[in-house]
């Protein structure tokens, strides 16, 4: 097991950081998502998970390691397993951001876990932000990275059912999809566009799918056939990676109670992500005083 007692010294570490929310990184990801109509403006409402663009800082080539990722031991802890993924999150929209307003995020390490799967030790962080508009907060969100080793061998594929979805949509993200989203968001992580990488180092079969990517697919596909729902929580949960080329299931289905399922199958028919938004709150803006430690 990795060593949390040395890690355990980042847990509640935080960091602020101040942008403008410009829109243009916003015209070019409408223009990546094939949004059509008027492209995004200064005013205008940040479409839900959009604030991914904004709070990058641009990183130093030689402050990256070897996996392209900011060296650990910063903000975030070493851990001693070399893969990090995005396990899962959650988000709770309090007020609009608008574009071209000025915004600050406040970001702290909240937990910090080591468990024992079935592909070996994993050490789980929650990292949670507190993002504030000239209104004042806006959004809050927990997103949760795991830390793990690289499986030994590829375990057996069996196939389910997808469930019944009136919302659907077939995709195959490529390479260049994969690379725009990385650009646009400053993931550095190599196993999104350098494939010999993702195959050779990280033991992956391709480019790895970008799981906000994803979780943003998904919020599309509510947009498209719900274009008046306007959510307040959301919540996601990655499964298995999805990989580059290769056929992918989008699925979402309105509830009876305001809610909307979503999912993310892949071409083997596992499930790789399941998500759903709600148009109630959720319990993570009931924080004690979180951002008032900054």
């Amino acid at each position: 097991m990795p060593d949390i007692k040395h890690v355990n010294q980042w847990l509640g570490k935080s960091e602020r950081r101040h942008d403008t929310l410009a829109p243009a990184p916003a015209i070019a990801l409408a223009a990546l998502l094939g949004r059509e109509g008027t492209p995004p403006a200064a005013g205008d409402a940040l479409p839900p998970l959009w604030h991914w663009l904004y709070f990058q800082t641009p990183p130093r080539l030689e402050a990256l390691g070897t996996d392209g990722h900011a060296r650990r031991g910063g903000f975030l802890p070493p851990s001693a397993l070399p893969r990090r993924m995005w396990a899962g999150g959650r988000v709770e929209w309090l007020q609009p951001l608008r574009l071209g307003e000025a915004a600050s995020r406040y970001s702290c390490i909240v937990a910090i876990q080591d468990k024992l799967g079935r592909s070996g030790p994993l050490q789980f962080l929650t990292l949670r932000h507190e993002i504030s508009g000239e209104n004042g907060l806006a959004l809050v969100e927990e997103q949760d990275l795991v830390y793990c080793r690289a499986p030994e061998g590829a375990a057996p594929a069996v196939a389910e059912a997808m469930p019944a979805a009136p919302w659907r949509r077939a995709l195959r993200a490529d390479d260049v999809l994969l690379f725009c989203y990385s650009a646009l968001t400053l993931n550095t992580h190599r196993i999104h566009y350098s494939r010999d990488y993702a195959v050779e180092s990280e033991g992956y079969p391709g480019l790895v799918v970008q799981g906000p990517l994803l979780a943003t697919l998904l919020l599309e596909l509510c947009r498209r056939h719900a274009p008046a729902y306007r959510p307040r929580g959301f919540h996601f949960r990655a499964l298995r990676p999805l990989f580059a080329d290769s056929d992918i299931s989008l699925g979402g289905r309105p509830e009876t109670d305001g809610r909307v399922s979503l999912w993310a199958w892949n071409a083997a028919g596992q499930p790789a992500m399941e998500a759903g938004l709600s148009q109630a709150a959720t319990r993570l803006s009931a924080s004690d005083g979180v951002a008032s430690g900054a």
